[in-house]
């Protein structure tokens, strides 16, 4: 092994050692800015499962600069990425960071929240977040985190309360621009909430739309996720920019592809999950080809078949 790698794993390990979760070395983690609308902006998370490797970076933040300050949506999956990323909006203007809506109370989502509070920036999300919060899961969620992913996660890393709840809808005006904060839960959340712009056409879908990959379901409440894709088709969206994945230009496209599969699903296992028959014998005899070829596939399909299946019987 050259000298160099040797002192490399030296000081990974001593900084790990130490909880300098700041320290960059040569090969730090790649965060891209890249500019979808004017002054409309995100950075795109690895396709990946969370691990120390990529820090938790498995999810897309966005932010828009308006001419009095910057809103940012979802805060990423740690704070080391939080604190990547405000780095980033400072090299793009010299504007405060003044707001931070959420889309939904999911891990990958919120746990650099932290990062954006320490700099004064105001919080604001859908109000059935709060369930999350002093649920269980977010509890051994948070505490499996801290367990698998420190330095990046650990013991200083705490779930962070927003500083306004809506119910509803909420528009926000900042500067030359406005933002509708809708609620279209429950879907993949109780929660979920998108932030539409009027003036470009940019929808921050969250979680509710995947673009070039299979969604992950979890224990969504898939009819109710059809039904609020159903509603965002009547927006005049021209580009997505999703919780993961890139953004989508052809929005409509994106919203039936992740509307269809979810119906796809609840059609392949209806009868087998009222009938109480077995789902593995069900999963197997149904014709996936439509969907097989598609990213994250084999990773996801299967799990989100067994919780729609499960999620129909609670129905």
């Amino acid at each position: 092994m050259l000298k160099s790698e040797i002192f490399k794993k030296i000081l990974i390990f001593l900084f790990t050692l130490v909880g300098c979760e700041h320290f960059i070395w040569a090969q730090s983690l790649p965060m891209q800015v890249q500019e979808v609308a004017p002054n409309t902006y995100y950075v795109q998370g690895f396709s990946a499962v969370a691990s120390k490797e990529n820090k938790n970076f498995i999810s897309n933040a966005g932010f828009v600069v308006t001419s009095e300050g910057v809103v940012v949506i979802d805060a990423l999956g740690s704070p080391y990425l939080a604190n990547l990323l405000i780095d980033e909006i400072k090299k793009i203007t010299p504007l405060p960071i003044k707001f931070v809506f959420l889309t939904h109370y999911h891990a990958d989502h919120i746990y650099g929240l932290q990062a954006f509070k320490e700099i004064g920036v105001q919080v604001i999300a859908q109000e059935r977040g709060l369930d999350y919060i002093y649920s269980d899961t977010a509890k051994l969620r948070l505490q499996s985190s801290q367990q698998t992913l420190d330095p990046w996660i650990n013991a200083q890393t705490t779930i962070v309360h927003a500083d306004q709840w809506f119910k509803d809808e909420k528009t926000i005006n900042l500067g030359d621009t406005e933002f509708h904060l809708i609620h279209v839960g429950p879907a993949h959340t109780p929660e979920d909430t998108v932030v539409f712009i009027p003036k470009t056409g940019v929808l921050f879908a969250g979680d509710l739309v995947f673009s070039g990959r299979i969604p992950y379901v979890g224990n969504a409440d898939s009819a109710g996720w059809i039904a609020s894709l159903d509603k965002l088709l009547k927006l005049p969206v021209k580009k997505i920019i999703p919780g993961h994945g890139s953004y989508a230009i052809n929005a409509n496209q994106d919203m039936l592809f992740t509307r269809n599969y979810l119906i796809y699903l609840r059609s392949a296992m209806r009868d087998a999950a009222i009938n109480l028959d077995s789902f593995d014998e069900v999963y197997e005899k149904t014709d996936w080809s439509e969907y097989s070829g598609v990213k994250l596939f084999k990773q996801a399909n299967r799990m989100n078949a067994y919780n729609i299946y499960l999620s129909i019987q609670n129905e």
